[in-house]
């Protein structure tokens, strides 16, 4: 398994943790089991690829994390990447077009892959939401290669 799927799934697992409440298991059960991050670990950015071409998966997991990271200020900038059949739900719902204008006013940065929107015909429809729409190969590749980016899969 690579590093990026690995990466990914503990993200994943880590946050419904966080989410649910969930209290880790210690050896020691005086310890504190919340991890500490030291400030050179930190890392300041979080890139969001939503794919899925699910509703329910955009509305009850990747948008709401995503929105609460922001509006928590988790992190210190929030990148949701448009990709993929999600290019296409996101054209025709708009309960999801909603929800991301009202990220985007919170101050969710929106990108969506060019090639994705332009094969199922929906660049425009993208941009008259105010997402910068454009070719994001190289640049979700330089975010995947930063050590100051996560990112997250839906």
């Amino acid at each position: 398994m690579n590093t990026f799927k690995i990466t990914c799934i503990s993200a994943v697992v880590i946050t419904a943790a966080f989410l649910s409440g969930c209290k880790c298991q210690t050896a020691n059960p005086k310890a504190d089991p919340t991890p500490k991050i030291s400030q050179s670990q930190t890392v300041d950015n979080l890139a969001v690829l939503w794919t899925s071409g699910d509703p329910a998966v955009a509305h009850k997991v990747c948008f709401m994390y995503t929105h609460a990271v922001q509006k928590q200020g988790w992190f210190d900038r929030v990148q949701l990447i448009v990709w993929g059949p999600s290019s296409k739900l996101l054209a025709e719902d708009s309960s999801l077009q909603a929800a991301v204008k009202a990220m985007i006013a919170d101050g969710v940065e929106l990108k969506a892959c060019k090639a994705c929107s332009d094969s199922y015909g929906v660049s425009e429809k993208l941009q008259q939401l105010d997402i910068e729409v454009k070719y994001m190969g190289r640049p979700l590749t330089e975010i995947l290669k930063s050590p100051n980016w996560q990112v997250l899969t839906f």
